[in-house]
């Protein structure tokens, strides 16, 4: 019996945000026929449809009115229950209620209207049929729950039991396509997903008390359900296991609330029964309590109904999305109803889905995992599961989605906190670690898992309610000591800025704690307590260190930022007050510290202590507190730069003073005054130091020595941040540096040290000038700077030949910047200077720096250095790459000639492990310059490997040594970095050749006239760059190459003229002619014009290569050429021409241009002949212009 035939329009609702949303009625609604009734009966059915349809469509009209919108003329009305859900417009009660009251008239129209819904929101567009069978247990109805398509309509079809009904759905092919409503974006389909599971779980809510119970209703959507999650397309499978799992967990809530009404109904039961009156109450008690009971195993039928039917099936979907929501929802009925569902049975879904491969749903099992172990009663139910899967989870720390990780972290945090007695030491250990992650949101909860193992006794859980009392933490000097402890017992990697930005969010009370921090390293050994170790100050300073470099920047450390974040007004408050109360506490404690340690020879602790004045905000402090604990600072500070030498040390000084004479603070006038009395006394002793030195001759003892040097280094370490010009500096140090060069006497540390110091003395004296006038004072400034400067490059040069290591590659480095600096320096318009300030150094200094460079970089690893420690050669290696590297930049910046980089670019294959980098670099900034000298540097470069290798070997040269091969493969890397666009290098390509080709040509052969050139051999080095040509500039280097060639070489095929033979077969070589790219874009396939003339393009192109075969090999070939007669396929002709010439002729040859075309398309690229956009414009340019230059390049023309 056919019950009802809808179809479903396929105009309906699954139209795109930009389209138009505007429908007939007549298509939106359902339309029904009944098949036994009446033409009333369906009239009454239609106009009770009309009726629901108004009602629905007023409930939106009144919602839009509550909340100040107006409904548009283009929206649709909604008038079916999928509408209203899609819309989202009305409240879900009022649509609930109004299918309740129809299905209390009519359950079965109002049922299939719940079964079109369903359907609807999968995304069909096609129809519905439903008959009713009459024999449940008929033979035929299996043979019916098919799933199939139809070859003759182009549909598929799926019929299926839904109790009492047959459904038979119809749908296009296209529905498996993976757009429908779950999955479409826009604003109609936004929420779709949080309306459709409200609604289901305000039906079941409305119906929890009437006709939910009435075994027909759930009977009926479970089924549907079930059929629709069996099938093989997508969209019935997502939507109908998400509304299987919503009506489940809404099915629980509804046994959870018969749960009470059972224990109330209990309750009320056994008070009655103390009555031994007979009491009628006590009977409808009894009954109410049957019912319940009844009611709940109904419920609990139907949820046994889902979860065996489609649960068990769908939890491992192919579908990640599906096997998500499964899982999803699982941890909620563990959590809601942990009496029936927090079991072995079920909770080993969760802990298989564990491991699949989808990062989304084993987020899933984690997140439900935490609301588990977030309550301490449903842990105890779990042993076996968290003894089961707790490595899985300890592993999944690592995973490599961060986000996964950080669940997981959160899970064993939870474990720790309410079974503890799970977690060994060693599983702890593995998150400890975590702390140092790179992936912020990982290390952040690592540290608050740290926090609660470490900090987390009954003490500090008090000052975690109360972390902001006046009063000092009692145990915080304990929560420090352990911090240490941790801190020192991590790995060699451990970096303090990690450990603290991982605790900061959830231990800032501990690490805020500075006067903890401050009362720990000032404590005295002889007050009784246990001091700390060396090795836990030290752990101590650099995590206060980090502490104060995170409360003053209020951001990660380097390698955890996760882009710029924009501060909240709270932040940045808290990073106000931080910032100002770490400089009132260590402003005043500073000296202190630094006085104990610095005394001490504490260097690693002085270092840190001296990096914090540098994160003091002295903007607003009080004058009278500044100038009191600055002075103090600054007595303190001169004391270490009078007994500390070492560099590190001084380096950090230098930085504090320059931080405290901020032109923006008060203190710049209290510090510079004494800056200025150091320097003075520094100079002083330097002063009196060299002058005891001249006095003596020249001899220095160990004692002067030393004092020199120290004097020295404090000045040198000073003079790179601050002026101290005013000193004049640089006359005695160039006197130091003179009598050393005569002598010899004078250290090499010293040396050093006063390279250095005059060095910056030029370098400030060069930017106070350069921030100047043009004023006659200026001038004279300048003149005497330019004297100064090249008078210590003069010194510097002659350094490079010092025994001393160290000193010559100090001198070298100097020298090069300074070149660098002053090369490219001019006088300002309106100067009145005669002489040129800027220094260009003459041939023989660039000689001298490329033999250096040759004889200090391009060296055996361990030449001269037997040991073997690895952090030695890294730091050699280092330096070497330093030397290179100074040299290189004078080449990029054209200090010196590009032709003196060919000693560079040859060592490219042999040193490129060590400097390939670096070269390579170097090659592609020359070429960017100037691309014809940059050809001919490197073919420079390859010119003196040659004839290294034929001084080697003699006149018998073997071309298949692998000396020989090297310089091959030399050539086939140049080669390469000339990139793919081969217009752009043509000119550079020309000139590479030509000098090639003169160099191949240049000397006879000794042993008589009938051999080859003695640089014969050069040309099969020359061959690795022919590919690079063009075939007009193959033709063009062809005919040059023959300018050279007699009749007798020509002739010639020995196995010594080979070179010729290969290089002459590179240039005529045809094969990537036609593949030469002008451009980057991709070609598009065959026209059909060029496919049909392709067969024919290619015969004829064979018998034009065989007709020009023999170019370049007649018998005037030494006599003048013309550039045109070289490139006659470029040159219009007339007819009587062979039909190369004709085929590039004018455009009148449209069939020729097209077979041209053709052949150009069949190799996939577009070449400077064979295309019509060349034929005239770009066809004239090429011939006029470019290709002279080429011919220009070759100096064919001037035979």
């Amino acid at each position: 019996m056919m019950i009802a035939e809808p179809e479903l329009s396929s105009k309906v609702s699954l139209q795109k945000e930009n389209e138009s949303h505007s429908e007939p009625d007549n298509d939106l609604e359902n339309q029904r026929r009944g098949s036994a009734g009446s033409l009333s009966s369906w009239k009454r059915r239609r106009r009770s449809l009309s009726e629901k349809s108004r009602r629905r469509a007023s409930v939106c009209s009144h919602q839009d009115r509550r909340n100040g919108r107006c409904q548009r003329d283009d929206d649709i009305e909604a008038v079916t229950l999928f509408e209203v859900v899609r819309m989202g417009k009305s409240a879900m009660q009022s649509v609930v209620n109004d299918w309740i009251e129809e299905y209390k008239q009519d359950r079965d129209t109002a049922l299939l209207d719940l079964i079109i819904f369903f359907i609807q929101c999968s995304g069909c567009k096609g129809m519905v049929t439903a008959e009713v069978f009459q024999n449940m247990h008929s033979p035929d109805i299996k043979r019916k729950m098919t799933e199939e398509f139809d070859e003759e309509t182009g549909l598929q079809y799926k019929k299926f039991m839904v109790y009492p009904w047959i459904l038979n759905v119809t749908w296009p092919l296209d529905l498996d396509s993976g757009d429908y409503p779950l999955t479409m974006s826009g604003p109609y389909w936004k929420k779709f997903k949080s309306n459709f599971c409200e609604f289901l779980s305000v039906l079941i809510q409305h119906c929890q008390y009437t006709i939910i119970h009435d075994e027909y209703l759930m009977d009926t959507v479970i089924s549907l359900l079930t059929g629709l999650s069996d099938s093989q397309v997508r969209a019935f499978r997502h939507t109908s296991t998400l509304a299987a799992m919503k009506l489940m967990t809404a099915l629980i809530n509804v046994t959870l609330s018969l749960r009470v009404q059972l224990q109330n109904s209990q309750r009320q039961c056994e008070v009655e029964m103390f009555d031994k009156r007979p009491n009628r109450r006590l009977e409808t008690f009894l009954q109410k309590k049957k019912e319940i009971i009844e009611k709940k195993e109904n419920i609990e039928n139907l949820m046994n109904a889902i979860f065996k039917g489609i649960f068990l099936h769908r939890y491992r979907d192919a579908l990640p999305e599906i096997r998500a929501i499964c899982i999803e929802e699982i941890g909620i009925w563990m959590k809601s109803c942990s009496d029936r569902f927090l079991t072995d049975s079920y909770l080993k879904y969760v802990g298989w889905t564990l491991h699949d491969k989808q990062s989304d749903v084993r987020l899933k099992c984690l997140i439900g995992l935490l609301g588990l172990y977030s309550d301490k009663e449903l842990c105890s139910k779990m042993d076996l599961f968290t003894c089961r899967f707790k490595d899985r989870i300890i592993s999944m720390t690592l995973d490599k989605e961060s986000e996964v990780a950080v669940q997981a972290i959160k899970v064993l945090t939870l474990m720790l906190e309410n079974c503890e007695e799970f977690l060994t030491s060693h599983d702890c250990e593995q998150l400890y670690q975590l702390v140092y992650s790179a992936q912020r949101p990982v290390a952040l909860a690592a540290g608050e898992f740290l926090h609660r193992k470490l900090f987390c006794s009954l003490e500090s859980e008090v000052q975690d309610e109360v972390p902001e009392r006046k009063e000092k933490p009692t145990c915080n000097l304990n929560h420090l000591l352990t911090l240490v402890n941790f801190y020192q017992k991590s790995e060699g990697n451990a970096q303090s800025a990690y450990l603290v930005d991982s605790l900061w969010d959830c231990s800032a009370f501990i690490l805020k704690d500075w006067e903890s921090m401050t009362a720990l390293l000032l404590e005295d050994e002889d007050s009784g307590k246990e001091a700390l170790t060396s090795l836990q100050k030290k752990a101590l300073v650099e995590i206060m260190l980090s502490t104060i470099r995170q409360a003053a920047e209020g951001h990660p450390p380097g390698g955890r930022c996760l882009g710029k974040k924009i501060q909240m007004t709270k932040e940045r408050k808290s990073q106000i007050d931080d910032r100002a109360k770490l400089t009132e506490h260590f402003f005043a404690i500073l000296p202190q510290l630094l006085a104990k340690y610095s005394a001490d020879g504490e260097k690693v602790i002085t270092v840190n202590l001296l990096q914090i004045p540098q994160y003091f905000d002295l903007e607003g402090y009080c004058t009278a507190q500044l100038e009191k604990h600055l002075d103090t600072l600054l007595k303190q500070l001169k004391e270490i730069v009078e007994e500390q030498t070492d560099s590190e040390v001084l380096e950090f000084c230098s930085k504090t003073y320059l931080v405290l004479s901020n032109e923006e603070w008060a203190t710049q006038d209290q510090v510079d005054s004494a800056k200025h009395q150091l320097f003075d006394q520094l100079v002083t002793r330097f002063n009196r130091v060299l002058r005891d030195f001249l006095h003596k001759g020249g001899q220095f003892g160990d004692t002067e020595s030393y004092q020199m040097w120290c004097a020295l280094k404090r000045i040198t370490t000073f003079h790179n941040a601050h002026d101290i010009t005013r000193w004049n500096l640089l006359n005695n140090t160039c006197k130091l540096l003179k009598r050393a060069l005569e002598n010899g006497n004078v250290p090499e540390q010293i040396i050093v040290q006063a390279i250095l110091c005059s060095y910056y003395y030029i370098m400030w004296q060069l930017s106070k000038v350069s921030e100047g006038d043009s004023s006659k004072v200026q001038d004279s400034v300048k003149v005497s700077l330019r004297k100064q400067m090249r008078g210590f490059c003069h010194i510097c040069r002659q350094f490079l030949n010092n025994p001393s290591s160290t000193v010559k590659e100090q001198a070298f480095i100097i020298l090069c910047d300074l070149l660098l600096v002053f090369s490219h320096e001019e006088p300002p318009i309106g100067s009145e200077m005669v002489e040129p300030f800027a220094y260009i150094p003459e041939e023989s200094l660039q000689t001298e720096l490329v033999t250096f460079v040759l004889d200090h970089v391009f060296i055996a690893r361990d030449s001269g250095h037997p040991d073997n420690d690895e952090e030695c050669k890294v730091g050699r290696l280092h330096k070497r790459r330093n030397l290179l590297a100074a040299f290189c930049k004078l080449i990029v910046f054209s200090v010196v000639e590009m032709d003196i980089a060919a000693d560079i670019f040859k060592q490219y294959i042999k040193y490129y492990i060590d400097y390939g980098d670096i070269i390579k670099e170097t090659l592609s900034r020359t070429r960017q310059i100037d691309k014809i000298q940059c050809a001919k540097t490197l073919i420079q470069s390859l010119k003196q490997l040659f004839n290294e290798l034929l001084q080697g070997q003699g006149t018998s040269l073997d071309r298949w040594s692998q000396q020989f091969t090297s310089i091959k493969d030399l050539a086939r890397r140049f080669s390469l970095t000339f990139g793919l666009d081969q217009l752009k290098t043509r000119e550079a390509m020309a000139m590479l050749h030509k000098n090639g080709i003169e160099f191949a040509f240049k000397d006879d052969n000794p042993k008589g006239k009938g051999q080859p050139p003695l640089n014969m051999a050069f040309l099969d080095i020359l061959s690795e760059f022919s590919p690079k040509l063009l075939k007009t500039d193959k033709r063009t280097v062809f005919n040059y190459l023959e300018r050279f060639v007699t009749d007798q070489m020509a002739a010639e095929n020995g196995e010594e003229w080979l070179p010729l033979i290969l290089y002459r077969r590179s240039l005529l070589d045809c094969r990537d002619d036609d593949t030469v790219s002008t451009n980057s874009s991709d070609q598009s396939a065959l026209s059909p014009v060029q496919a049909q003339f392709k067969s024919s393009s290619l015969k004829r192109r064979l018998q034009i290569e065989e007709s020009n075969g023999h170019v370049g090999l007649n018998e005037e070939q030494h006599a003048k050429i013309s550039p045109r007669s070289l490139m006659p396929q470029l040159t219009p002709v007339g007819p009587g021409e062979d039909e190369k010439q004709r085929v590039h002729g004018t455009k009148e040859h449209s069939l020729e241009t097209v077979r041209m075309q053709s052949l150009s398309s069949e190799y996939g690229t577009t070449t400077m002949e064979n295309t019509d956009k060349l034929e005239e414009g770009v066809t004239t340019k090429l011939a006029e212009g470019d290709l002279d230059d080429v011919n220009e390049i070759l100096d064919i023309d001037n035979d």
